[in-house]
């Protein structure tokens, strides 16, 4: 495997992110500047029709590194996290997560966030930060519109893991594909925008994303949530080190 955390590719009339930390592609601060960094250029692309989110690995993203929510890393973690949702925000092109394994936390949300959702029959969805003693602020944000506020609240508020099928019947996920042809069938899905006009793609997804505004301005008030508020509380800490010292957490309610 390479020791870069992202591979980048161009091809055609696809650009594409492949993480590729490990088996787990934990989501830390040096690779979600990388990120960032391609999204930057990504965004000055004029012959791109789709951007592609895929993975080595068995997991699409388990999450952003548990040892960033803490101490000094949280501020700048958000930063840089929250970073590639806003270049996302502003992406003109369609964006397309191809998920084969788990995606938890960070990674169920840039899945989420992502115009389309490509799963395998093995992938499996999830935001278990509640377990852990946080919250998901992206998920919070973009949840309710995507999944209804009930299923939101029931997805955020319990942190369970879904499959595929279920992510698929609440709206979370596109395409449901067979393992064996996934990648024959993810294709022949994407080959659909090469037969597009790259112009229209980019204002009928304005259009859509219209309906969908003030994205940024949530988001903003989220995450000052998470860092004054969440953050300050006794089980926040508790949660996080819990996690990190492989022990269940001793909740004070405080």
């Amino acid at each position: 495997m390479s020791d870069e955390l992202i591979l980048v590719e161009k091809k055609d009339f696809i650009g594409k992110i492949t993480f590729n930390n490990g088996p787990l592609n934990i989501l830390n601060i040096e690779m979600m500047e990388q990120i960032n960094k391609t999204l930057d250029k990504f965004l000055e692309e004029n012959s791109l029709k789709v951007i592609v989110f895929d993975h080595l690995g068995k997991a699409f993203s388990a999450g952003v590194d548990i040892g960033e929510h803490m101490g000094d890393s949280v501020k700048k973690m958000l930063e840089v996290f929250h970073g590639m949702f806003k270049r996302l925000n502003h992406m003109k092109i369609p964006t397309v997560a191809c998920v084969k394994g788990a995606a938890y936390g960070g990674g169920c949300e840039v899945a989420a966030f992502c115009d389309i959702v490509l799963a395998s029959e093995k992938a499996k969805f999830g935001n278990p930060e509640i377990k852990v003693g946080v919250f998901p602020p992206v998920s919070a944000v973009i949840f309710p519109s995507i999944l209804g506020e009930k299923k939101a609240f029931e997805l955020i508020l319990q942190g369970e893991i879904i499959r595929a099928e279920e992510a698929h019947r609440i709206g979370l996920v596109n395409q449901v594909f067979p393992l064996e042809s996934y990648e024959q069938d993810v294709s022949e899905f994407l080959e659909r925008f090469n037969k597009l006009s790259t112009i229209v793609l980019q204002y009928s997804k304005k259009a859509v994303k219209i309906g969908i505004s003030d994205f940024e301005t949530k988001l903003d008030e989220v995450e000052a949530l998470y860092l004054n508020e969440l953050m300050a509380t006794t089980d926040a800490n508790e949660g996080l080190q819990a996690f990190i010292e492989k022990r269940p957490p001793q909740w004070q309610n405080r």
